[in-house]
C-alpha cells in the first residue's frame, strides 16, 4: 500500500459523533483561528483613508496595508500545505497562530508605514498557515457524518466575521486611533493558542518538501502582484517584474508537470469545469475587494462621512452574503450551479455599476442600497461555485481542490487591492472611486462569462 501524501488522523469524535469538551475546544479554536484571519483581511479596510492621513502616505500606497497581508497568504498557501504534510497539521497550525498573534503587536507597535506594511506581510503568512489547514483539522476533528456541517460552521463564522470586521473597525477608529484595530487580535490570539491545545497531533507523512517548487510558487506571485503594482508609476519596472512572474510560473509548471502529487493542483486544472470555476472565482473574489476599497474612500472622501458611518453602511454587503449563502446552497442541488453562478456575478456586476452610478449623487442610502444588491449577486455566485470546484475533482483529490479554491480566493482579493492600486495611482482625485467600481463591474461580469461557458460546456453542473 502507497503512503498517503496527507496525514490522515482519526476523527477526535467518537462513533455516535457527539463531541466531548475536548473536541469542542478544538473546533472552537480552529473557529476562532478563522475569525483572525478573516476579520484581519476586513478591519483594516475602513480605516484606509485615516492611515493615509495620520501616516502621511497616498491613498494608493495605504491600500498596500491590504495588499502585503494578501500577497503573503497567497504566496504561502501552497507551502504552508505541504509544510503541514511534512511537520504535522497541528505543529504548523499552532506556530501559525502564534506567528499571527506577534505579528499584531508589531502592528500596533510600528513606528512608521513601511513598518506596518512589514508587520502585515508577516501576519499574511501566519494566516496562510492558518487557512492552509482548516479543512485538514476539521476532518481530523469531527466525524466523516459531521464534516458537513462542521465545513457549514465555517462558512457562517467567514460570513460573519467578514460582516462584523467593517463594523468593529469603525466603532474602534470612533473611539481611538487605528493601533487598536490589531490590540483586539491580541486577546483573540492567546485563546486561540489556548483552545488549540486539544488538536490531534497528527501523523507526519514522509513527503519530501520540494524547496525549488516552493521557491518558485513564492517567486512568482510575489513578483507578479509587484508588477502590476508598478506599472502606471514605472511601466519597465513593472513590465520586468511581471516577466520575471510569468518566468518563474513557467519554471514551476515545468518542474511539476509529471509530478503524482504537486504543489499546484495542475492536474486538477486540467479539468475545464474546474478551471473555469476558479477563473471565476479570482474575478469575482477582484471585483469584490476592488469594490469594498473604492467605496470607502468615496464615502469618507466625497461624502465626508465618519468612520463609524462608512463600516455601517458597508455592513449590509457581507451580512447579504450571510443571508444568500444557505438559499444558494439548496438551489445548488437542485438546478444548474453554472446557472447561478452566472446570475450572481451578474446580479455582482450591476450592483457595482450602480454603486458607481450612485456616487455621482450626495445620498448616502442609495449607495447603500448597491451594496445589498452586491452581496446577493456574490452571495449566490460563491456557494455554487465552490460546490462546483469540491465536486469536478476526484474524491482523492479533495484536499488539493480545497487549497485551491482557497488560492482562487486569495489570488482574487490580491488582484482587487493591486489593481485599486492602479486606479487611484491613475486617477487620483474624486473621480478615482468610480472608476474602481467600474473596473470591478468589468471583473465581475468576466466572472459571469466565465459562468456562463461552464453551463455551455456541462449544462447539468
Amino acid at each position: 500500500m502507497s503512503t498517503p501524501s496527507r496525514s490522515e488522523p482519526q476523527p477526535l469524535a467518537d462513533a455516535g459523533g457527539a463531541l466531548e469538551p475536548g473536541q469542542l475546544w478544538a473546533l472552537v479554536g480552529v473557529l476562532l483561528a478563522t475569525v483572525l484571519v478573516v476579520l484581519d483581511g476586513t478591519i483594516v479596510n475602513v480605516a484606509l483613508p485615516t492611515i493615509s492621513t495620520e501616516l502621511h502616505v497616498s491613498a494608493s500606497q495605504a491600500i498596500w496595508v491590504v495588499t502585503a497581508y494578501q500577497m503573503a497568504l497567497v504566496m504561502a498557501l501552497f507551502p504552508c500545505a505541504a509544510i503541514g504534510d511534512r511537520i504535522g497539521h497541528r505543529r504548523l497550525y499552532v506556530s501559525g497562530v502564534a506567528v499571527f498573534t506577534l505579528a499584531s503587536a508589531l502592528c500596533v507597535l510600528a513606528p512608521g508605514f513601511g513598518w506596518l506594511v512589514a508587520a502585515r506581510f508577516i501576519q499574511g503568512l501566519g494566516g496562510a498557515c492558518i487557512m492552509a489547514l482548516n479543512a485538514a483539522l476539521l476532518r481530523a476533528i469531527v466525524p466523516q457524518r459531521m464534516l458537513g456541517r462542521a465545513i457549514g460552521w465555517t462558512a457562517l463564522t467567514v460570513a460573519l466575521s467578514s460582516a462584523a470586521g467593517p463594523t468593529i473597525g469603525a466603532v474602534i477608529l470612533s473611539l481611538a486611533n487605528w493601533r487598536w484595530l490589531f490590540v483586539v487580535n491580541l486577546p483573540v490570539g492567546l485563546v486561540t493558542l489556548l483552545a488549540l491545545r486539544m488538536l490531534p497531533q497528527g501523523r507526519p507523512t514522509q513527503r519530501k518538501l520540494d524547496l525549488p517548487s516552493m521557491a518558485l510558487n513564492a517567486l512568482g506571485f510575489a513578483t507578479l502582484v509587484l508588477g502590476v503594482d508598478r506599472l502606471a508609476a514605472s511601466p519597465r519596472d513593472g513590465a520586468a517584474l511581471i516577466a520575471i512572474a510569468v518566468a518563474a510560473f513557467a519554471a514551476l509548471v515545468a518542474r511539476e508537470w509529471r509530478v503524482e502529487a504537486p504543489l499546484i493542483p495542475l492536474d486538477l486544472l486540467r479539468v475545464s469545469a474546474f478551471r473555469l470555476s476558479v477563473l471565476a472565482s479570482i474575478c469575482c473574489f477582484a471585483a469584490q475587494i476592488a469594490g469594498i476599497v473604492a467605496l470607502v474612500f468615496d464615502v469618507q472622501n466625497r461624502l465626508g462621512a465618519s468612520a463609524l458611518v462608512t463600516g455601517l453602511s458597508l455592513t449590509p454587503w457581507p451580512l447579504t452574503v450571510a443571508v444568500a449563502a444557505p438559499w444558494a446552497g439548496r438551489l445548488a442541488d437542485r438546478v444548474s450551479t453554472a446557472a447561478l453562478c452566472a446570475f450572481g456575478a451578474a446580479c455582482l456586476a450591476a450592483g457595482l455599476l450602480l454603486a458607481a452610478w450612485m456616487t455621482q449623487e450626495q445620498r448616502l442610502l442609495p449607495l447603500v442600497a448597491s451594496t445589498v444588491l452586491c452581496g446577493l449577486g456574490f452571495g449566490f455566485f460563491q456557494v455554487p461555485n465552490n460546490r462546483n470546484m469540491l465536486l469536478a475533482a476526484p474524491r482523492a483529490r479533495s484536499a488539493a481542490a480545497g487549497g485551491m479554491q482557497a488560492t482562487a480566493r486569495l489570488s482574487g482579493q490580491t488582484a482587487g487591492a493591486v489593481g485599486s492600486s492602479v486606479v487611484f495611482h491613475l486617477m487620483a482625485g474624486a473621480n478615482a472611486p468610480q472608476v474602481g467600481l467600474i473596473v470591478a463591474a468589468g471583473m465581475a461580469a468576466l466572472g459571469a462569462l466565465f459562468s456562463v461557458m461552464r453551463a455551455s460546456e456541462q449544462p447539468s453542473a
